[in-house]
């Protein structure tokens, strides 16, 4: 099988316990509208009150509460709220279009639907028998999550869960364009923390900025989730704004910090760079994409010397590897040595290990992978194959061990931290009357990291920006190609597969 149960029993009620080792301890800021600090003890109330509003919705194991919102404390809540009660959280990407959203709707299959004020009409709009949770203002129909104040804030029983039971499903893509969710277990998010946790030095004291998207593995468990086992907190902010993690820099003891080369291109090239008080971070990561080798520099030259590349996927905890404060400076590209109980193996196109100074794809293994895909038992059987996750990334190992990422197998793209995979815009382009073929390809883009270009044979007249127009009503913004090139015919290899090579080789230049 791609992947054995365990039988572990957990505690379903991660803030629960930790509200009872360390009531008084500062917990969670919401610096979305103000700030709002709250210890362990007054989360654990405002948690127990929504848990207990979603069981007067029907919502209890294994039940599904979508979630449609920015970041806020809100959506944490209902996190913790789904832990309490057995039941599954499924984050929907607040970027996708009103028919992504409804094929996500159909797949969860949720009781609950709970919808920030951004995204009131979108969520009125989508069919779904789910009750509708409005986190602002409600409208007919909607329950408000003010009406939680009117439940009771005593704990809930401990519920027979094991590192089994599901917690997250938490939306990826696939080769095939369609969406696909990994269902990330108690089991798997309590491994990746404890590895995090051990691996890192994660500390009780410690305060993460946290602006990454909480509809991505990054935002709940990069540094939320460990934080929450080990007692330590977080700023919740709404969204990424390099004046606000300036601002809070300077006003709060932060000192974990987890962004996108994308952001921390804009923290770069902001005003406040050369006086911001950087040296105070202790642990700086960057995932989702490749961070140029400038900007680790610069932020080292600015006295941010923990500065360094993490790598990760939604699959395997995302938190796989660690490189020792000593050579991020000299390993800017690095991103070193498995975590505690994370194992990882190189190998080559024929499933053989690779030496040293080779490179190869990189596989990982250990109790921190998720269960699979959630209702995609073939999907779950490909990547999973032999208990190792197979990731379609390329990397090499030094001699001593320490692991670099050098490309990926896939032809996946990541642009701005998020993953764009081009089966799906291409089947989108190719539903335009006027077009016979597309291909999706990746070039170089200074702020993004990169952008799509679609390469298209058209049957007839076609103007780029129509098909264009034709894609943003079909597709998220950032899945949307930023130019158009048209050609006569898609070169092919021998065998008639479409030569993806040739395309970056003649059309790649940004």
């Amino acid at each position: 099988m791609a992947y054995v149960p365990r039988s572990m029993p957990l505690t379903s009620d991660w803030l629960g316990r930790r509200a009872r080792l360390s009531p008084d301890a500062r917990a969670i800021l919401d610096a979305t509208d103000g700030e709002r600090l709250l210890d362990y003890a007054a989360w654990d109330r405002q948690v127990c009150r929504t848990a207990r509003l979603l069981q007067a919705l029907g919502v209890g194991p294994g039940d599904r509460v979508a979630v449609l919102a920015r970041n806020g404390l809100a959506f944490l809540d209902l996190w913790l709220a789904c832990g309490k009660l057995g039941a599954v959280l499924q984050p929907f990407n607040w970027r996708l279009t009103p028919a992504e959203l409804q094929d996500l709707l159909h797949d969860g299959d949720p009781a609950v639907l709970a919808f920030g004020p951004d995204f009131a009409d979108t969520a009125r709009a989508l069919r779904t028998p789910a009750r509708r949770l409005a986190l602002g203002p409600g409208g007919p129909g909607d329950v408000a999550l003010a009406e939680r104040d009117l439940c009771a804030a005593d704990p809930l029983p401990d519920l027979p869960i094991t590192d089994d039971t599901p917690w997250v499903l938490c939306y990826t893509g696939g080769t095939t364009g369609r969406a696909k969710a990994a269902v990330l277990t108690h089991g798997s998010i309590a491994w990746n923390a404890l590895g995090t946790a051990a691996s890192w030095g994660l500390r009780p004291d410690d305060l993460a900025i946290l602006n990454a998207p909480l509809f991505h593995t990054g935002g709940l468990n990069v540094f939320t989730a460990p934080l929450l086992a080990i007692g330590g907190a977080s700023i919740v902010c709404r969204e990424f704004s390099p004046d606000q993690v300036y601002d809070l820099l300077e006003r709060h003891p932060v000192s974990l910090f987890f962004g996108v080369p994308t952001m921390f291109l804009a923290l770069q090239e902001h005003p406040r760079f050369a006086t911001a008080p950087l040296h105070r971070l202790r642990i700086v990561i960057s995932g989702g994409a490749p961070c140029p080798e400038p900007i680790f520099r610069r932020f080292h030259e600015r006295g941010c010397t923990h500065f360094k590349t993490g790598y990760g996927l939604t699959e395997a905890g995302p938190n796989n590897f660690w490189l020792p404060d000593a050579l991020a400076a000299t390993r800017p590209g690095a991103v070193g040595w498995p975590l505690m109980h994370v194992e990882a193996e190189l190998v080559d196109e024929h499933d053989r290990p690779c030496p040293p100074g080779h490179v190869g794809e990189l596989r990982l293994r250990g109790p921190h992978l998720c269960a699979g895909y959630w209702q995609r038992p073939d999907a779950t059987a490909a990547a999973f194959a032999g208990g190792w996750l197979r990731t379609g990334d390329l990397a090499r190992r030094d001699d001593d061990g320490c692991y670099t990422i050098v490309g990926r197998a896939k032809d996946m793209l990541i642009s701005g931290g998020e993953n764009v995979y081009p089966a799906e815009v291409e089947a989108v382009l190719m539903a335009h009357p006027q077009v016979a073929e597309a291909a999706l390809i990746g070039v170089p883009d200074p702020r993004w990291g990169e952008v799509g270009r679609a390469i298209v044979v058209a049957r007839g007249p076609l103007a780029p920006d129509d098909l264009l127009e034709f894609a943003r009503g079909r597709l998220a913004r950032y899945k949307v190609p930023k130019s158009v090139v048209l050609v006569d015919a898609l070169p092919r290899t021998a065998a008639g597969k479409l030569d993806k090579r040739a395309l970056v080789a003649r059309h790649g230049a940004p």
